[in-house]
């Protein structure tokens, strides 16, 4: 049993190894080659490591780290990243690797941090004596599978949600609107998909704040990229919703692992005090993937909003791992952060 650490550089020597070990966990399409490939592309430093931990000849976990403060490293995690790059066989608890792996760190390696992880991934360990969690963000996901079909699911959502968005399709009828909903899935049309993308997001609140998605920034060009790499292997779904000649609503999914994940969501904002434009395309759009039946869930990855609890009741809480080289260190963290100012 060994760990292997080599510049960032040569993730693409080590991609097979790194897909084949996705391939055989759990292998959500948040953790593919291509989506990690891309993340590195836009917003790597070329500081980070690439890590492999070998049993019995075996690649049983990967990752791929950054550097913190003095004697800190921890997952490789910009923003665009829902789940933190820890990738391993089994759904098993992660805690006894850290300790051989900062080991095997370069400097005085003293805590390495598992970020963003997903306890349907891989299990929440216990608190031990070099290891510590902390809650991240509640998220949510609805079952597509086992749930009665798209009849029995809307029926058992609230009577105020269905009841308001009957009376917007109504209000549409009555007005000569037409709603449509527009999948896209082809490599060559998601370059203008996120353009379209970013039309929507930038004439909304995130504009103001310099975070939406612009097909000339980094964040539009990163997208473009990721889901051009996954449509080539037929992974990526660009919804866009339509109100007669209207864009009015889009979403931006990768796929994979038996689920699609809803990485990115747009409204035309203009239109949002008169009518819901996200919510009448989530049930269209819920409507189709429970009649295709492709997938056993959706997944939202961000932080629970109300909206998403009218949706569905199946929420997580994900969290961030520590791993202390000796237990005094992880004392002495615990006792700052429970001094520290609250929030």
């Amino acid at each position: 049993m060994s760990w292997n650490v080599v510049p960032v550089s040569q993730f693409g020597a080590h991609a097979q190894r790194w897909r084949t070990l996705h391939a055989a966990g759990a292998a959500s399409p948040l953790l593919a080659a291509d989506f990690v490939d891309a993340l590195l592309a836009h917003f790597g430093t070329g500081r980070e490591l690439l890590a492999w931990h070998d049993t019995d000849g075996v690649t049983d976990a990967m990752t791929i780290l950054a550097p913190g403060g003095v004697g800190v490293w921890h997952t490789f995690q910009p923003s665009q990243a829902p789940v933190g790059l820890w990738l391993q066989r089994d759904d098993g608890a992660s805690a006894a690797l850290l300790r051989p792996l900062l080991a095997r760190l370069p400097g005085p390696a003293l805590l390495v941090g598992l970020t963003q992880c997903d306890p349907a991934l891989v299990a929440r360990p216990a608190d031990a004596a070099c290891v510590r969690t902390a809650d991240y963000i509640r998220t949510a996901r609805i079952t597509l599978r086992g749930a009665g079909g798209f009849g029995a699911f809307w029926e058992a959502r609230g009577k105020n949600l269905r009841s308001n968005l009957k009376k917007q399709r109504n209000r549409l009828r009555q007005d000569g609107v037409t709603p449509r909903l527009e999948i896209c899935r082809a490599p060559g049309h998601m370059a203008q998909a996120v353009a379209d993308y970013g039309q929507l997001e930038g004439s909304g609140w995130k504009a103001a704040g310099g975070t939406a998605v612009d097909a000339g920034n980094v964040q539009g060009r990163f997208y473009s990229a990721m889901l051009e790499a996954f449509a080539a292997r037929g992974a990526a779904s660009v919804y866009r919703y339509w109100l007669g000649d209207q864009l009015a609503a889009m979403d931006l999914c990768v796929e994979g692992g038996d689920c699609i994940v809803v990485l990115k969501t747009a409204y035309d904002e203009t239109i949002a005090g008169q009518l819901s434009p996200a919510l009448l395309m989530r049930e269209e759009a819920c409507r189709q993937l429970f009649d295709d039946n492709r997938f056993g869930r959706i997944e939202f990855y961000g932080r629970v909003m109300e909206w998403h609890l009218r949706w569905t009741d199946e929420v997580r809480t994900m969290y961030h791992l520590n791993g202390y080289r000796w237990p005094g260190l992880a004392r002495l963290h615990a006792m700052r952060n429970r001094s520290g100012p609250a929030g």
